[in-house]
């Protein structure tokens, strides 16, 4: 058989079918080539199952089976019917394959998502390798869509109802140990032997009920069981995503509504579900997002001639909360770190919040206590810059002071060798500036990350004049390595993020100073899909801390980025934010919120002002929108894809609106530049004074990606 994709070989009488057959791509994906092939495949098993015995599904790749659908196949549909019609194919292809008279097992070894789950489920048997590659999973959610190719009917009946939402609902994946626990797996074994083993499970039922497997499918078949298992996961869906995802909550109606249908009549309702959200403008913002992050995992900048500095070894100068939770994303991936600071208690500092992290990821089954101990240990803490000529990548996470910064740098560079690479954690502060303190500032630049470092995915690499591209693309690859998201930012006064942060903070200052209640500026960012508002935001960053940066990028960018005067005044009484357990609002020993801090609403106006929703929105959202076009201007960043990728990964801007310069496209940039001029003449002439790009790209009737097109 003729086959260029999918290898198909007959050895005593066992059909063996392989993926990503003659495919230089990593990463096997369903296209339309795929796609034919396997249907000639099918309908070859199904002709000729008088004489075969079986049919074995492996990949020839090394870390895939099937990746799942081609993204750019369901972005191609334009229309409900369409969308629907595309799911009815991959629903009656998967059909065949069920239907097939003899026993199908599927070899699962690397990355089985969406399609390829969907496939796995349709066949009788499924088995997978012990490989820490191995993951199997549902992710369409993430997309803004529903499994459309059976997924949703066949996925409960394997592992049952509850654990069946679980995965769809969440796009969660699974590792190879937990897919067999839970049933999705019949099967556990090194990859090596899994052709060898895919024989015995191809003999018969080898699958054997457990009585919690029976528990869970009896609860399952019952009516009133159903409607409980329903309705809580209706509620912890609302609570998680606050109404704003449609595909989770049309992902319920359709199997609810299914759950006593028959495969024929329930695939009609999942593929009909299927093209009505494939076209939405909500899933084509998450489908957008997705090409977002798959463009960021590759460098794309300038090459440089010479050889890549290596990035094994990890050095921390300054110890507390940030350089501990940079130490920890060093320990943890294999980089043996050194962490120094001055003080014992600054090292004792960073020792906890590393520790945190671990324990953190123990607690969730992600590591055991063996590992942990290994890796914590692997700090290497101290008061000196002994072992520094060993390192290859430093971080400096020192106070935010640009002498001291220089400082620190020309001392640590003479412990350091000729190849090292020397990083600054700033936030605010000049790269430019600080790299004239080095002898060797080719080897050096920005590298901020967010605070928590172990939940923010975000990393700015700032760069400077001066530095080479192999160290630019060196410190992209570790990012990569480190599974955060990288960003690349020339210097200027904030980067990217708090450049674009920092309007929406001040304004929410003015607010207040008008006399806008703090409840309705937050609630109003909340309903917008912020995941909190700005008020609350200031107190996690500490309101201090806002008040130094704002300063910077009013001494940096004019009085565009004049401050409010109301985090001064919560400076002076010593509301400093969670830190001090009282900001904006108050917080108990644990760092939880337990209300609004009276004594903050006592400095601010006491005639309050009553403004619409939508415009307290318009009033945070546009000054952010028109430093991203002034940004965009003066090249801080390349392309609006970098702003948008920043601003969702950076401060949790609504991935569902797609980032924030492709939400003002969305919204009409003529009608953001009156409601801007709008606002230079009633609010503030300086702070609305509209960006020249934006007015440039008005005219020109085109909008920020069609720029980057």
């Amino acid at each position: 058989m003729n086959t260029k994709r999918i290898s198909y070989e007959v050895n005593d009488k066992i059909a063996y079918c392989g993926f990503g057959f003659n495919c230089d791509k990593s990463m096997t994906v369903l296209d339309e080539e795929t796609l034919t092939e396997l249907k000639n495949i099918i309908e070859e098993l199904g002709n000729r199952s008088s004489e075969l015995e079986g049919a074995v599904f492996f990949s020839h790749k090394k870390r895939c089976f099937l990746a799942g659908a081609d993204i750019n196949l369901i972005g191609s549909m334009k229309t409900e019917s369409e969308g629907a019609h595309g799911a009815e194919q991959g629903q009656t292809l998967y059909n065949a394959l069920e239907d097939l008279s003899i026993p199908t097992v599927v070899c699962v070894h690397g990355v089985c998502l969406g399609g390829g789950t969907e496939f796995s489920l349709a066949c009788n048997s499924i088995i997978v390798s012990d490989d820490s590659s191995t993951m199997m999973g549902l992710p369409e959610v993430k997309l803004g869509l529903i499994p459309g190719w059976g997924g949703t009917f066949r996925m409960p009946r394997r592992i049952g109802l509850p654990k069946a939402l679980d995965l769809i609902l969440s796009g969660k994946t699974v590792k190879g140990k937990k897919a067999k626990r839970m049933g999705l797996a019949d099967g556990i074994y090194p990859r090596e032997r899994l052709l060898k083993q895919a024989l015995f499970h191809l003999k018969g039922d080898d699958k054997k009920k457990t009585f919690k497997d029976s528990l869970e499918n009896f609860a399952s078949d019952n009516f009133l069981s159903r409607k409980i298992i329903f309705q809580k996961a209706r509620e912890s869906v609302l609570k998680k995503t606050k109404g704003f995802y449609q595909a989770p909550l049309k992902i319920l109606d359709t199997m609810e509504a299914g759950m006593m249908k028959g495969r024929s009549s329930y695939l009609s309702s999942e593929a009909q579900a299927f093209g009505e959200l494939c076209v939405s403008e909500q899933s084509r913002n998450l489908q957008h997002i997705f090409f977002l992050m798959e463009n960021a995992k590759k460098f794309s900048g300038p090459k440089g001639n010479g050889e890549l500095p290596k990035t094994d070894r990890g050095a921390v100068l300054g110890a507390g909360t940030m350089g501990g939770g940079i130490a920890w994303l060093m320990a943890d991936n294999g980089m043996r770190p050194i962490m120094k600071d001055i003080t014992v208690d600054a090292l004792n500092l960073g020792l906890k919040q590393s520790s945190s992290n671990f324990s953190g990821a123990v607690k969730r089954k992600k590591m055991t206590p063996e590992e942990f101990e290994r890796k914590q240990r692997s700090i290497l803490a101290q008061l000196d810059f002994r072992g520094f000529q060993r390192t290859d990548l430093l971080i400096e996470a020192v106070v935010e002071n640009m002498e001291i910064k220089k400082k620190v740098f020309a001392e640590a560079e003479t412990y350091m060798s000729e190849n090292a690479l020397l990083t600054s954690n700033t936030s605010s502060l000049s790269v430019e500036e600080m790299s004239k303190a080095l002898e060797r500032p080719e080897r050096f630049a920005g590298l901020h990350f967010f605070n928590p470092v172990h939940r923010m995915p975000l990393v700015e690499i700032i760069t400077h004049s001066k530095v080479a591209p192999e160290t630019v693309e060196a410190l992209y690859n570790w990012v990569l390595k480190t599974k955060k998201t990288p960003v690349v930012v020339k210097d200027g006064p904030g980067f990217l993020v708090n450049r674009i942060l920092m309007p929406y903070l001040n304004e929410a200052g003015f607010l207040l100073e008008e006399g806008v209640t703090m409840k309705d500026i937050d609630d109003a960012c909340l309903n917008f899909g912020m995941p909190m508002g700005p008020c609350r935001l200031l107190d996690e960053i500490g309101i201090d801390v806002g008040v130094k940066v704002a300063k910077i990028l009013h001494d940096g960018l004019g009085d565009r980025a004049k401050a409010s005067k109301s985090s001064d005044w919560l400076v002076e009484k010593g509301f400093l934010g969670k830190k001090t357990n009282k900001g904006f609002y108050l917080y108990d020993e644990r760092g939880k919120e337990i209300g609004v801090n009276e004594e903050v609403q006592a400095l601010l106006p006491e005639n309050k002002k009553a403004m619409d929703e939508t415009e307290i929105q318009l009033r945070l959202f546009l000054p952010m929108i028109n430093e991203a076009a002034i940004i965009l201007e003066e090249k801080i960043v390349e392309r609006p894809s970098d702003v948008d990728l920043g601003l969702i990964f950076g401060i949790g801007f609504p991935p569902f609106r797609g980032g924030l310069l492709r939400y003002a496209d969305t919204e009409g940039l003529e009608r953001i530049l009156d409601a801007i001029n709008r606002f230079s003449n009633e609010v503030d002439f300086d702070r609305y004074q509209p960006a020249n790009y934006l007015k440039e790209l008005v005219a020109k009737k085109t909008k920020f990606y069609e720029q980057e097109a």
